[in-house]
């Protein structure tokens, strides 16, 4: 039976981190979601996503198929209610669809949206991810739960006895190097992936995960809810964000209760606000209603899409949403909501011209030997240069 992680409504809520990939390939904890359905079910998966992204994210259909939607996280109660589906069964929360099983003939006629003749109603809570700030609110509960999942009936990689670490929740894979840093795991798992190193001075307090090919710098804080994905290089002070991969925050400055997408670099001393002056609730810039949405957070930060880079000495008011592709910089606070593909900053914007965004992205991605910037990432991110261009 194939699995398939379909989009269903987040995919627009989700923007603008979902333009550039499906909902399922949300890191969340320290794997992304369609990855943690695979390591429960123990089988590969596949994307029903938005056709400009299907050349990258292909379907794979088999005679039996399991629809997953990729916006819910799994867990042991919900996975045996998948289970136990019957062929054409539909799984509903909410008046969400959750899960259904189809066959090949069948798929024709998906609809995430449709009506369903043979339904089972889910009544205990899930976690669903439908807004941006949904991510770094749960990221701490995922985190938990994906380094039981790893790590469960293993034993940690032995690491420098240079290092301090208090608690029991600690685990590094081979490879993982940490040297005269401090790892407190009191309110929280710890998780060092393979070939990830952590330099001198750091502190750490869990929960945390940092992913394959990461570098923490020294003297760097990192506090609980935090993820760095693979490729990254993070310095400074880090509290409860996650930043996916390929990204960088390499230099001192803040960044809390934020999300930071792949292939991003952050200028030195660049900090955001999580918190306004006046302690109100936090807004943040809606792309489905094209207006500013209350988040019912006191905390929330910034929202980083794909390829955004930010000169030294950005300051990000909090709520910020910045767009796809975006270059950000000069002196004040930029806008709260940058529209993807601009460049500038408070003293405002002008497009930032596809032809000059995708030079600077090849040689972006000529920095990685293994990842490759070729016809398919460009004619993404051109399809989105065009589904953004009422927003500048």
């Amino acid at each position: 039976m194939a699995i398939i992680l379909f989009d269903g409504n987040a995919h627009q809520t989700l923007l603008p981190l979902t333009y550039t990939r499906p909902v399922a390939d949300l890191r969340l904890g320290i794997l992304t979601i369609a990855e943690k359905w695979s390591k429960h079910l123990k089988q590969d998966f596949s994307y029903h996503t938005q056709a400009y992204l299907s050349i990258k994210f292909p379907i794979k259909i088999e005679a039996e198929n399991l629809f997953i939607n990729g916006g819910v996280c799994p867990d042991e109660q919900l996975l045996e209610a998948v289970d136990k589906l019957k062929p054409g069964q539909a799984l509903k929360y909410n008046d969400q669809l959750v899960a259904i099983k189809l066959n090949k003939i069948d798929i024709e006629r998906f609809d995430p949206q449709g009506s369903f003749a043979d339904v089972v109603n889910y009544e205990s809570a899930i976690v669903m991810i439908k807004y941006p700030e949904d991510i770094f609110r749960n990221n701490d509960a995922e985190l938990k739960k994906d380094f039981q999942l790893l790590t469960n009936g293993r034993s940690s990689a032995a690491i420098s006895s240079t290092n301090t670490i208090i608690g029991k929740d600690f685990f590094a894979e081979e490879g993982a190097v940490a040297e005269c840093s401090s790892f407190n795991t009191t309110n929280g798992p710890i998780y060092l992936a393979a070939t990830t190193e952590v330099w001198e001075g750091t502190h750490i307090r869990g929960s945390f995960a940092l992913c394959n090919n990461s570098q923490v710098k020294m003297g760097t804080k990192i506090y609980g809810g935090t993820t760095v994905g693979p490729y990254c290089r993070v310095g400074g002070e880090i509290n409860n964000a996650v930043i996916w991969g390929y990204s960088s925050k390499g230099h001192e400055g803040y960044l809390g209760n934020s999300v930071i997408g792949e292939w991003c670099n952050i200028g030195a001393d660049s900090n955001n606000s999580n918190l306004k002056n006046n302690y109100a609730e936090v807004k943040l810039w809606d792309y489905t209603t094209q207006h500013f949405r209350k988040t019912g957070l006191q905390f929330c930060g910034l929202i980083m899409a794909d390829h955004v880079k930010c000169a030294i000495n950005t300051m990000f008011n909090t709520g910020t949403v910045v767009g796809v592709g975006s270059n950000v910089f000069g002196a004040g606070f930029p806008r709260n909501f940058v529209p993807d593909f601009s460049w500038g900053g408070a003293h405002g914007y002008e497009v930032y011209t596809l032809k000059k965004m995708l030079e600077t992205t090849e040689k972006v991605f000529a920095r990685r030997d293994h990842r490759s910037f070729n016809d398919m990432e460009r004619d993404i991110l051109k399809r989105i240069f065009e589904l953004t261009e009422d927003y500048r």
